[in-house]
């Protein structure tokens, strides 16, 4: 298994790549101290299985960074970990494609846990962070017609096959469009994506 980190604080990429090392009997961790860097490194390294990226760097920041890592290797699991504990973090890191938001303050067997997790194919947001984002007011002018129309229908507790037979659309598309409606939200799952689309004022 080969991880890269990107952080532009030596000591952080240190100490993450020393319990990195841990993971499933010893993980090769590469490290670069910013966005750019860590682009030449995936580069330059076909067979990383996963990315840990600062959202708040000199240079190249995390999001810019994220979008540019899920444009060369769109199937790569990128995690953000960050100091950021605030919610509107986590709704941007997931919105922006994040399959995890780590924060620094986590401990050894937490951030082994969520970075195993999201290897498996899995998202990780800790649970209190989690909630507190669904709890925020969220924006729903990311979405297209359609996905409002989506939105709508998921928020009367539609499965997704009733949803494409109310729309008159294939159900995986309906899939596509939900996933695309969890990214804007910053959600994971239905139930979440309710609570933040009411939080938001729609009535849809």
């Amino acid at each position: 298994m080969k991880l890269l980190i990107i952080d532009d604080h030596p000591v952080v990429r240190e100490g993450l790549a020393a319990v990195l090392r841990q993971l499933d009997g010893g993980a090769e961790v590469l490290e670069a101290a910013d966005g750019e860097q860590g682009l030449h490194q995936l580069a330059q390294h076909a067979d990383v299985d996963g990315v840990l990226v600062d959202l708040r760097m000199a240079g190249l920041a995390g999001l810019p960074t994220l979008a540019r890592l899920r444009a060369l290797r769109p199937q790569l699991p990128v995690m953000v970990i960050s100091a950021s504990e605030d919610p509107a973090d986590v709704r941007r890191a997931m919105a922006a494609g994040a399959r995890g938001y780590i924060p620094k303050s986590a401990g050894r067997s937490t951030l082994l846990a969520a970075v195993h997790l999201v290897l498996a194919g899995e998202q990780y947001v800790p649970p209190l962070l989690l909630q507190e984002a669904a709890a925020a007011p969220a924006t729903l002018g990311g979405l297209t017609p359609r996905q409002l129309e989506v939105l709508g229908l998921l928020c009367q507790g539609h499965a997704n096959r009733e949803i494409g037979l109310a729309l008159q659309m294939h159900e995986k598309t309906v899939k596509a469009h939900v996933g695309a409606v969890f990214k804007v939200l910053g959600v994971v799952n239905r139930t979440q994506a309710v609570e933040a689309a009411r939080a938001a004022g729609f009535n849809g």
